[in-house]
């Protein structure tokens, strides 16, 4: 195989992927935050929050994948050059993420129940529902300002989002600060603190993200003619439908995750806060995929749009090798550092707290070791992804994603770790062997279609549609 081909797309591949990396990030960096300044607080309220997230990642996965239909459509006509193409993808776009993101809300609130027959810990429920009320509401200015940062990552302005990320971030350190420990004239308000604010910075994201690309003279036009009478169904049921199956592909692959945290929560709370920590740091690598993963959407989305299905191969697979890079260096570094990092998340010079939190530790450092092999199976089938939805191909992608975590993933983490010593680790084993499923089985999809694509199209021509 000639790697130069792939490796010399790196440049461009990481210029494109590195803003979305850092916003990625600090989306993160608000959840791992979170854990870090509550954790101060005991296991008790590290699994308060742990539990009260579920409910919002499960809802999160499916505005942030419904919204990742907006980006194809978008680059596609950019490659095309098709302006108003553009403007009604990003209209109707929006539309349609303002109202899933006050759906979702009132979804999640309506649901608070179910914690309840969860069988987790009482005083950890008792702490987990009111955290649950505001960070439910942050979905509302979350999912809406997807809209805008998919529409922007249609069109190659990936650095918007990181901006916005950013300033978002630092409005939350500083109020999770004040809040949770009641500092100045701030009251004291643990977990509800850190929850109020995710919700303030995230309304702040939004609004900055507005008008940072309403001031960009190439993304103005876009921002005017709206009307209501100008929105089409036609147009509305082509993102609908590009966006629920991806949005349930998501929402299967976020599901598994958090059953491992239900399951563990069953084994303890200790293996709760366990798997909270390790799925942080994992989470945190799983970004450079992600941002890979939008990269992967966006020149896909070009390709298709200029109808170069041989150099749209190239193009796939060297974003494919280098995810496989990049989270291998990550896997040697969990390694590594697998007794040193989860110690940076709870209170170990508190005498009262030391026996109960150096066993989460211990667990979480078990974790890791198995966060290091099944992230590099995460990376490679997040990036297959993102090929596919620039193809526009989310369908028979959403059954193996349902099959790989479902009918292989859950079965496995529920056997191992409710009924064998493994326990917590058991759960993990079961991620591994559903995210191993889903990058293989994506990656064949992904080669049969390509293959077939430029048997139709040997040259640039007339451009071809996935059925």
């Amino acid at each position: 195989m000639n790697f130069s081909r792939y490796t010399k797309e790196f440049s461009y591949n990481l210029q494109l992927a590195y803003p979305v990396i850092l916003g990625m990030l600090g989306h993160t960096a608000i959840g791992v935050v979170d854990n870090i300044m509550v954790g101060k607080l005991g296991t008790t309220e590290l699994a308060a929050v742990s539990l009260g997230n579920t409910m919002v990642f499960i809802a999160m996965s499916l505005g942030i994948g419904f919204s990742t239909a907006i980006t194809p459509i978008v680059g596609e006509a950019d490659a095309e050059n098709d302006q108003k193409k553009i403007r009604s993808a990003f209209h109707h776009g929006l539309i349609l993420c303002t109202v899933l993101g006050v759906g979702l809300f009132m979804l999640v609130t309506l649901a608070k129940p179910i914690l309840g027959m969860l069988h987790q810990p009482k005083d950890v429920i008792d702490l987990a529902l009111p955290y649950l009320d505001w960070v439910a509401f942050s979905l509302v200015p979350l999912i809406i300002y997807q809209g805008y940062k998919q529409f922007a990552d249609g069109l190659s302005h990936t650095k918007y989002s990181m901006y916005a990320i950013i300033g978002s971030n630092i409005i939350h350190v500083g109020l999770n600060y004040v809040l949770i420990y009641g500092i100045w004239i701030f009251p004291e308000m643990g977990i509800q603190g850190a929850a109020l604010g995710t919700v303030i910075s995230r309304i702040a994201m939004v609004v900055f993200m507005h008008f940072i690309l309403r001031r960009n003279n190439d993304l103005r036009p876009h921002f005017n003619d709206f009307s209501f009478k100008k929105i089409s169904k036609q147009k509305l049921q082509k993102i609908i439908d590009l966006g629920t199956p991806s949005a349930l592909q998501m929402f299967f692959e976020v599901t598994l995750f958090t059953t491992a945290v239900w399951l563990c929560g069953n084994i303890g709370k200790s293996s709760q806060a366990a798997n909270q920590i390790a799925l942080s740091l994992a989470t945190v690598t799983f970004m450079f995929a992600m941002g890979l993963s939008v990269t992967a959407m966006i020149r896909i989305s070009n390709q298709k749009g200029m109808n170069d299905y041989k150099q749209l191969i190239v193009v796939a697979r060297s974003i494919f090798l280098l995810a496989i890079i990049v989270e291998v260096i990550f896997a040697f570094l969990f390694v590594a550092l697998h007794q040193v990092l989860p110690a940076m998340f709870l209170d170990m010079d508190d005498p009262a707290k030391f026996l109960t939190n150096a066993e989460a530790v211990s667990i979480a450092a078990d974790l890791l070791i198995i966060a290091a092999i099944f992230q590099i199976s995460d990376g490679i089938q997040v990036v297959v992804l993102g090929a596919l939805r620039g193809l526009q191909d989310v369908k028979i992608p959403m059954y193996i994603t349902f099959v790989a975590y479902w009918v292989i993933g859950f079965p496995i983490s529920y056997v191992l770790g409710e009924y064998t010593s493994l326990k917590a680790v058991g759960v993990w084993m079961g991620l591994l062997a559903g995210l191993t499923a889903a990058a293989l089985f994506l990656y064949l999809r992904f080669d049969k279609i390509t293959k077939r694509l430029v048997r139709e199209n040997p040259q640039p021509a007339e451009q071809t549609s996935i059925q």
